[in-house]
């Protein structure tokens, strides 16, 4: 090894590859570095599992145990972890779920995982006192326009082909998975954590591109001009009262 670098990529490559060698450079006193690596390398892999465990139990429980310990070490091998801080691993867990071949036949599981990971960040997000109807009301009616409102720092947003929210409330609170039908539609969800715990609401389709601007720093009147655009025929006043009533409006210049 030329450097301390190489030898610390080598490392982590190893590390997360069980297939790999154990990378030159590294000697036990014992004299067996190879059988002492391995069971190095065996414990941070389990470590990593169960962290994707539990932050993906129902797409653990969708696919079984043996299943998801088998994607999530074929993901560690391309996705080790970036940082020494934990809650940030697995952020691509979904995308890699989404091309993982074994996994075709469930084409929701993707989306599903999506929507763990999401009510992940939105748990650690940082905390916001929701504003109030009544403190909203008190914005002049023609300063409305040009209101910017600062959402929750919790809010997350997933559109998805998939009746997800279903999918994952059965296998969270169901002690006997029920049956749903894949034909019912697609969900438009909104996550946050306007208080203590995460809350998920099924919102109109049209109301997530409005919510998403408002989130990205645009005016109301502008917001609203951009819905009207796309002529999606969303009813405005119904979608800002689904972010009011969510507690997902923290404050407004």
């Amino acid at each position: 090894m030329s450097s301390l670098a190489e030898l610390q990529h080598a490392f982590t490559h190893a590390l997360a590859d069980w297939q790999a060698a154990s990378p030159a450079g590294v000697i036990a006193h014992t004299g067996v570095t190879k059988a002492r690596f391995d069971a190095y390398r065996r414990n941070v892999q389990a470590s990593l599992i169960g962290v994707l465990e539990a932050r993906f139990p129902v797409v653990a429980r969708l696919t079984g145990t043996e299943f998801f310990r088998a994607m999530s070490q074929a993901y560690l091998r391309i996705e080790p972890p970036r940082s020494a801080v934990l809650l940030a691993y697995g952020g691509g867990f979904a995308g890699f779920v989404a091309g993982f071949s074994p996994a075709a036949d469930l084409p929701y599981l993707a989306d599903v995982a999506r929507l763990e990971w999401l009510q992940h960040e939105a748990y650690h997000a940082a905390d916001a006192a929701p504003l109030t109807a009544a403190a909203l009301a008190a914005i002049a009616p023609e300063a409305l326009a040009a209101t910017t409102l600062t959402l929750h720092p919790s809010l997350r947003l997933l559109a998805t082909p998939f009746p997800v929210l279903a999918i994952w409330q059965t296998n969270t609170h169901d002690a006997v998975v029920q049956v749903v039908d894949l034909a019912a539609g697609a969900d438009a969800l909104l996550i946050a954590r306007p208080h203590l715990d995460v809350e998920i609401r099924r919102l109109p389709t049209a109301a997530l591109p409005f919510i998403a601007d408002l989130a990205a720093g645009l005016g109301l009147g502008e917001a609203a001009e951009c819905a009207a655009s796309r002529a999606d025929h969303l009813d405005l006043q119904r979608a800002l009262a689904s972010v009011i009533s969510a507690g997902c409006i923290a404050g407004y210049r």
